[in-house]
Formats: structure tokens, C-alpha cells, sequence
């Protein structure tokens, strides 16, 4: 299963179409709190997450999941791709960074990527 993690519902509603058109199990989650708190965490293979979101962000979330022993691979997403942000998510463990907007094939590719990882928490 991917669960996808921004809070911009249109977002949340193109990853999912695109997602499940290619077979995947997809859950969606308006914020990173809202994500901890739902039963996917534990079966989750692949997390798809908006950097900067209000509450906890994309970076915020993935350290926190690392803290707790989950080793679930994250694909990071953000409307602002700057180098730092870029650089922050690659340090925390993103396998992914993609700019908004982003091609279909792009995300496909990530999440491909991670799931033949087989790293699910």
C-alpha cells in the first residue's frame, strides 16, 4: 500500500488516480498527524509526502518514523524545490524529490524503485 501525504486535496486526488491506474493500493492523508494516526502506518510500503505542509512536515514526519523503527521508503513532493530543501529531504532519507508539477512517469518510477526495495516497516 502507498499512502500520499499533502495538503492540498487536488494533489492527494491526482497521485491517487495515477497510482491506482498502474495497480497500486493507495490511502490518502491531508496531513502528516492524520497519517500517524490511521492503521496503514504499520502496513505501508511506500510514502509519498509533501515537504512543507501546515503541523508536521514531510521531513519532520520521515525523522519521526525513523526515531520509531519504521523503515519506509519516502518520496518527497514540493511546490518549492529549492537546493536546501532538496538537500534537507536527502539527508533525512528521501529515495525521491520531485517538484510540483511532476511527471506521471517520474512518480512511477520512484515508487517502483521503492517498492522493489521491499524496506517496509
Amino acid at each position: 500500500m502507498i499512502s500520499v501525504i499533502d495538503d492540498d486535496e487536488l494533489v492527494r486526488e491526482a497521485a491517487d488516480n495515477l497510482l491506482s491506474s498502474e495497480g497500486y493500493l493507495v490511502r490518502t492523508f491531508a496531513s502528516a498527524e492524520e497519517f500517524l494516526q490511521s492503521p496503514q502506518l504499520l502496513g505501508c510500503g511506500c510514502v509519498v509526502a509533501d515537504v512543507q505542509m501546515p503541523g508536521m512536515s514531510g521531513v519532520d514526519l520521515l525523522t519521526h518514523m525513523r526515531a520509531q523503527g519504521h523503515n519506509t521508503p519516502f518520496i518527497f513532493i514540493t511546490a518549492f524545490p529549492e537546493d536546501s530543501v532538496r538537500n534537507r529531504a536527502r539527508k533525512a532519507g528521501g529515495i525521491g524529490f520531485l517538484a510540483k508539477p511532476f511527471a506521471a512517469a517520474d512518480l512511477i518510477r520512484y515508487v517502483e524503485i521503492a517498492i522493489r526495495r521491499g524496506d517496509t516497516s
